[in-house]
């Protein structure tokens, strides 16, 4: 629990003199007033503590005090709260020639955790996997499930999956876009800071990828070939499938699926990555897969925890191989 809030007004004659004025010249309301006289009656408790005057407290005391704070529980938020009625102060106070700088300026709250990616559990990522709509189009059917098979499979953003092309050319390289060599079994992608990678890709989305490809131009026969753009995934006016189109089938896909909550892209590559480094605790190798520049980024992986991983993966990626019965 936080620390108990202070009871009694700042006798410090500064204080009061602040607090009057930002009654009076900024008409602040009732509650925000009684906060800044809450937090500045801290600020004159912890100065007092250190036998520091209030308008000699330097940096190094205003860090220390952040410290204090943080090491009792407080949020990061809370704390960035109260340094800004601590800054709003001593602005005035220099404002009025009372000290030569800000002690607070250039402090800053501790940056709040970042929250764990939302990552489907195995069961439920497989399951979307091989989820099968059969009264849909079979067309688009085809296309949603190799999306899936290779945001899953392979990781990858959903603007790198966007920006796949259906056979490499002259124009792939030069604007900047991917493509998937089915033989080789690699999809190469273009990634954050215009930076290519390579990933593999494994029997199931190669499975979905060659089922699409099959049917993929069929719609657009005779003249209507002439629209078809050279996208690996297009929508049905042979368009360049956009982010958010994506993000609509998908989102749609999951929950034709059953699963409770809507899947969006990322949430696969999350997966990807959680579950590959459950199975495999190989680091290093997840941050390449990833296209991750600082392996930091990859390490907020290792704090996930899924049951039950053994009795699903019979190797590095459930999608990847299957075991034979009695194998």
């Amino acid at each position: 629990m936080p620390d108990a809030p202070p009871t009694q007004i700042p006798a410090d004659p500064h204080v009061l003199r602040y607090l009057e004025h930002v009654r009076v010249e900024k008409r602040l309301a009732a509650r925000t007033l009684t906060l800044y006289t809450l937090d500045l009656e801290r600020l004159v408790q912890l100065a007092a503590a250190v036998n520091v005057p209030l308008l000699q407290l330097t940096s190094a005391h205003i860090r220390r005090f952040v410290a204090q704070m943080h090491s009792a529980g407080r949020s990061g938020r809370g704390i960035a709260l109260i340094l800004s009625g601590w800054r709003g102060f001593f602005t005035w106070a220099g404002r009025q020639g009372l000290i030569p700088h800000n002690p607070v300026q250039d402090v800053r709250a501790p940056k709040a955790p970042k929250p764990l990616p939302k990552a489907l559990g195995v069961d439920d990522a497989v399951r979307l996997a091989e989820f099968d709509n059969t009264g849909a189009d079979p067309w688009l059917e085809a296309r949603d499930a190799a999306m899936v098979e290779l945001l899953y499979g392979c990781g990858l953003r959903v603007g790198e999956l966007a920006g796949l092309d259906a056979v490499a050319n002259a124009d792939t390289h030069r604007l900047g876009r991917g493509w998937v060599d089915l033989q080789a079994g690699e999809a190469h992608v273009f990634g954050k800071g215009s930076k290519r990678r390579s990933v593999p890709v494994g029997a199931a989305a190669t499975a979905a990828l060659q089922a699409w490809l099959a049917i993929r131009a069929t719609p657009f026969g005779g003249e209507g070939a002439a629209r078809l753009d050279a996208a690996l995934f297009v929508g049905q006016r042979g368009a360049r499938l956009t982010a958010q189109a994506i993000w609509l089938r998908l989102r749609q896909r999951s929950q034709q699926a059953g699963l409770t909550t809507p899947v969006h892209p990322h949430m696969l590559r999350h997966s990807f990555a959680s579950h590959l480094l459950q199975s495999s605790g190989d680091l290093r190798a997840v941050q390449e897969l990833l296209g991750h520049a600082n392996i930091t980024t990859t390490q907020v992986y290792t704090r996930l925890d899924f049951q039950h991983l053994a009795k699903v993966y019979d190797a590095a990626h459930p999608r990847a191989r299957r075991k034979k019965p009695g194998g």
